[in-house]
């Protein structure tokens, strides 16, 4: 287990950066996770809008969404979410969201 610090507190991470508490996540911890964990220095509206559809599915139903579900709410192609999220959807994306590392393919 590690820890990442953001203003002034800390959160915990699993080995590989995500979250081990997904209710600590703010904007804030999204955007620290994408710059510490994924290079991403800034978090653009569509970066958000890509992280806010994950997190609301995860809420709802407890576990990440299915990597076409991403694309169609968001309209991007998935090419476009590669760019935005360099380490993919389940890697990238999910972490910045603060989810839980999804099981299998997102």
């Amino acid at each position: 287990m590690a820890t990442i610090e953001i203003n002034g507190k800390t959160y915990e991470t699993n080995e590989e950066g995500f979250l081990i508490h997904p209710e600590d996540w703010s904007e804030d911890v999204a955007a620290a996770l994408a710059r510490e964990e994924e290079g991403i220095d800034c978090l653009t509206e569509e970066h958000l809008s890509v992280i806010r559809f994950i997190r609301q599915y995860y809420l709802e139903n407890n576990l990440a969404p299915m990597v076409r579900s991403v694309c169609k709410a968001t309209g991007f192609p998935l090419r476009h979410i590669y760019e935005l999220f360099p380490s993919g959807p389940a890697k990238g994306a999910c972490k910045v969201a603060g989810l839980p590392k999804p099981d299998g393919c997102v």
